[in-house]
């Protein structure tokens, strides 16, 4: 017979986790996320919860996974295009997990979110997914070099950085080993599916995860890219289209509206090859025998324009196709939880995330500008959502060393953008004096400003935009918190993302 205590602790079980795996799509933006796309996702949002309004507080990685770690929006946590930099002022969710006692492990695949920009605080270990052996020298210039005079010329230039087997072992694996398509997920998921199954740390453990596949550049495996693309486009003439979008942003060329659709297929293509992955995170765990009593929580960090409002990339603006993400919670509480509505934050996590295990870290409450999303949550919900672009990265003045003279749309750029958004209208404005005022309900692709009309209305949200971030301006920083020095592979691999 079973005891009123022990169907307590059974039901107590059910709705805390005792693991937590949290996965980043790198650039996954919510509204190409569909059954198509991403069907393993789809399935996970049908067993546990799937959030339709859920946003970024920032449109690119480094300020997202700031505030996805500690709780925080851009200008508090001051990670930017100006400051490229975790400070250890702050507390972050690894930390916490780690001071309750979990094996804290990440693997992330973008160049970001690495011990270089201070994100390695809390983890027992933070791996590039990238590469075959772990090394701090980045042998990503031998992979982009478009001949093998490239190629070699890459090789001697980086191969005595540090260790050179390990270097030329990268390259090797990079060069022939790694599944063609592929920018690290193969190798992350594999990796992990072989820590799940060697670890004998009787632990709980907090797993982090960042595929970076549907970020620029789009080169998906052909045979996800052949489902995609549009009628009258083949694998070859699409992945030789150029992609470069501080270039296009720029005008040093243009592209077609055919051009972009093919684009958008590569980048539905790149979603699809990541849920293919993520289908085998979910079987590890499954195997792994800790399914069960493991949160999965699956997020996008940012959006993507792929030529949506004259952009390309995810860069200078605070547009939906940006900050709005998609959000899949599986386990524990958010076992069958259906489809939610309600407005929450990516900042939201720390206190979600924390409050789904019963781990207690007052330091991180303290700091963080969260609301927990926990059904049993007693905190209110969101009416309204808050994002920031402090800085423009790369900066106006790398553009001008890369281009020269620019068009004058560009140097309008060069400002901070603060956005809310309601049920009912979308608000943005910048320190320059830029505002525009798009009514969401009626103008959900954000195509017609109505600043200028509704003056009442861009009043208001003004006044709720600054109360919301009263006080709050840490933009500019102590000598202390100055970013290291990058390395120059680093520099190449971000390079080759659009950042620098």
């Amino acid at each position: 017979m079973v005891t009123g205590d022990a169907n307590e602790r059974d039901v107590q079980t059910h709705r805390t986790a005792r693991n937590v795996v949290l996965v980043v799509l790198d650039t996954a933006r919510k509204t190409s996320v569909s059954r198509e796309t991403m069907p393993t996702l789809t399935q996970l949002a049908e067993a546990g919860t799937t959030f339709e309004r859920a946003f970024a507080t920032a449109p690119w990685t480094l300020p997202s996974h700031a505030s996805l770690f500690t709780g925080t929006y851009t200008s508090e946590h001051g990670a930017h295009g100006g400051h490229t930099y975790l400070d250890e002022n702050l507390r972050t969710l690894p930390e916490a997990f780690r001071d309750a006692g979990y094996e804290t492990v990440g693997v992330s695949n973008n160049t970001w979110i690495t011990d270089e920009f201070g994100f390695d605080r809390g983890f027992d270990d933070l791996r590039r997914g990238w590469q075959y052996i772990q090394s701090d020298v980045d042998m990503g210039t031998v992979v982009r070099g478009e001949d093998l005079r490239e190629k070699l010329e890459a090789t001697r230039d980086r191969l005595f950085e540090g260790n050179p087997l390990i270097n030329a072992a990268n390259v090797l694996y990079s060069e022939v080993l790694q599944p063609s398509g592929d920018d690290g997920a193969d190798r992350t998921t594999a990796w992990i599916a072989d820590w799940l199954h060697s670890r004998e740390d009787d632990r709980p453990f907090f797993l982090f995860c960042n595929y970076i596949e549907p970020h620029i550049t789009y080169d998906p495996p052909r045979e996800f890219a052949e489902r995609f693309l549009p009628d009258g486009w083949n694998y070859e003439a699409a992945t030789d289209i150029r992609q470069d979008p501080r270039a296009y942003d720029c005008e040093d060329y243009d592209l077609s509206e055919s051009a972009f659709a093919a684009l958008h297929g590569l980048y539905r293509a790149e979603l699809a090859y990541v849920d293919s992955q993520l289908e085998r995170l979910r079987d590890a765990l499954q195997s792994a025998g800790v399914w069960e009593e493991t949160l999965l929580v699956v997020c996008g960090d940012h959006g993507e324009n792929v030529g949506d409002h004259g952009f390309f990339g995810h860069q200078y603006n605070l547009y939906d196709t940006l900050i709005h993400v998609p959000l899949v919670v599986h386990g524990g509480a958010f076992t069958d939880g259906g489809r939610r509505t309600d407005f929450v934050q990516l900042l939201d996590l720390p206190e979600t995330v924390l409050e789904a295990t019963g781990v207690s870290d007052p330091d991180l409450e303290a700091q963080s500008r969260g609301r927990s999303f926990h059904p049993d949550a007693i905190t209110e919900t969101r009416d309204a959502v808050f994002a920031e672009y402090v800085a423009p990265q790369p900066s106006i003045e790398r553009l001008e060393a890369r281009f020269g003279s620019l068009p004058e749309q560009v140097y309008t750029y060069d400002r901070r953008l603060r956005a809310i958004r309601t049920d009912q209208y979308k608000y943005v404005c910048g320190d320059d004096g830029f505002e525009c005022l798009h009514a969401i309900s009626s103008d959900p692709a954000e195509t017609v400003d109505l600043s200028d009309q509704n003056r009442d209305r861009v009043g208001a949200l003004r006044e709720r935009l600054e109360a919301h971030f009263e006080g709050v301006d840490t933009v500019e920083h102590p000598a202390e918190g100055a970013a290291p020095e990058m390395a120059d592979s680093t520099k190449d691999r971000l390079a080759d993302l659009g950042y620098l």
